[in-house]
């Protein structure tokens, strides 16, 4: 954090609060300054000094309006809206059932994006970028509408497809995140394309290394590392822009340092990359491989938390757990009265009481019809216990879902 004279202050900066003052303005809310004619608002108003969070800086291309929106006043408290306030983050234009149509063909043509471009690097060819940036967008504008369902397909899937669906999964992850942040669009479509070719370097690492169940030795590891280098290139090369690059070479760096490729550490890793290096292993640690059982989304969140603040950015790892919710959408849970289902939609007022999607019974070890059960509802007498794996109850969770809840 930093304090500076409002005049010091540039299109893009996060205030974090107002120090000093002439007057009594009231400023409503924490947020990003994206204009000069903001500035300018606070100066007139008696802002003397505030507190800005340097590494929320965003890079904005808007036009420079200085006219000042509000002016000078002998009113002794001054209401105005300057800085920018967060979009409405779990708003809902679309019911699930019918956001899971788009949002599923969405995701599969993503995977055959990412396949074809795997493919063209294999092959000495360039990435065409205009279906990348199309597939960004065609994702954003499904989670506008209704993020869960992205969001739900994002934790089913298969053990066999993880280097295809983790880049996806971290797309979708990185854009709802940016949505929670109350980013732009242009920013989180950037976010989106880049997260989609994070890891596209991979693609250079031979595959008895990058396929190798147990624990890689050192010379194998520092060649692994070399992916986010490979990564850094091809985006570059593909002319996605600064951010898109700095999302594929540096999601693996870590704050204090100790990350790679480039040990860069504090100030060298913008709002951007945290964000990515959070939302990376995250999605990593709860995957399911054929060599590991994943996480559940709780026991990731305590990993991030414990990490903090050597390796992520504690106050992003708080709002990333907020936006996802500690019982995320496609968790498989069970309820106090031991049926198990899926969370088929989320409650943003009442995080613990979302709508479950029930179709076993670990009392009885059997399917059961499948229900919808609205743990907000004040006629259930029912509520979460806990999130479970599938294998607990020999479930094959992803036959469920294909045939219960997909399209």
């Amino acid at each position: 954090m930093k304090i500076i004279n409002v005049n010091e202050l540039e299109p893009g900066m996060f205030v974090a609060r107002v120090t000093r003052q002439t007057g009594r303005v009231k400023v409503k809310n924490q947020g990003w300054v994206k204009t000069q004619k903001a500035i300018s608002a606070l100066a007139a108003a008696g802002i003397v000094e505030v507190e800005i969070d340097p590494s929320k800086t965003l890079q904005t291309e808007q036009p420079v309006d200085t006219a000042p929106i509000v002016e000078a006043s002998s009113t002794p408290v001054i209401e105005t809206p300057t800085l920018e306030e967060k979009p409405k983050a779990w708003h809902k234009v679309t019911k699930i059932d019918k956001e899971l149509d788009v949002a599923v063909e969405l995701y599969n043509e993503a995977k055959q994006l990412q396949k074809k471009a795997f493919d063209d690097i294999r092959d000495g060819r360039n990435i065409d970028v205009e279906p990348f940036k199309a597939a960004a967008n065609g994702i954003i504008d499904s989670i506008f509408r209704n993020q869960d369902a992205l969001s739900c397909i994002a934790r089913i899937r298969e053990k066999d497809s993880y280097l295809l669906e983790h880049s996806l999964n971290v797309s979708i992850l990185i854009s709802i995140f940016a949505k929670h942040l109350g980013l732009e669009r242009d920013i989180i479509e950037q976010l989106a394309t880049g997260a989609l070719l994070h890891d596209i370097g991979k693609i250079q690492v031979p595959d008895a290394i990058l396929h190798k169940p147990g624990k890689l030795t050192d010379e194998e590891f520092a060649i692994m590392q070399q992916h986010a280098n490979y990564s850094r290139d091809i985006v570059e090369t593909a002319g996605l822009g600064e951010i898109a690059s700095q999302i594929a070479g540096f999601h693996h760096e870590r704050l204090d340092g100790t990350g790679y490729p480039y040990r860069l550490k504090g100030d060298d890793l913008s709002l951007y990359v945290r964000m990515a290096s959070i939302v990376d292993v995250y999605d990593a640690l709860t995957a399911e491989r054929v060599y590991k059982v994943g996480m559940t989304p709780i026991k990731a969140f305590k990993y991030l938390k414990d990490n903090c603040p050597n390796h992520f950015d504690e106050s992003l790892v708080t709002q990333f757990i907020q936006c996802i919710g500690l019982y995320p959408v496609g968790t498989l849970v069970k309820l106090r009265s031991f049926k198990v289902g899926v969370i088929a939609e989320s409650n943003h007022e009442a995080p613990l009481k979302p709508v479950v999607k029930v179709f076993y019974s670990a009392k009885h070890m059997h399917y059961v019809p499948v229900q919808d059960i609205d743990l907000s509802s004040k006629k259930i007498d029912d509520e979460l216990d806990a999130a479970i794996k599938p294998e607990e109850f020999s479930i094959d969770l992803i036959r469920f879902f294909r045939q219960s809840m997909l399209p």
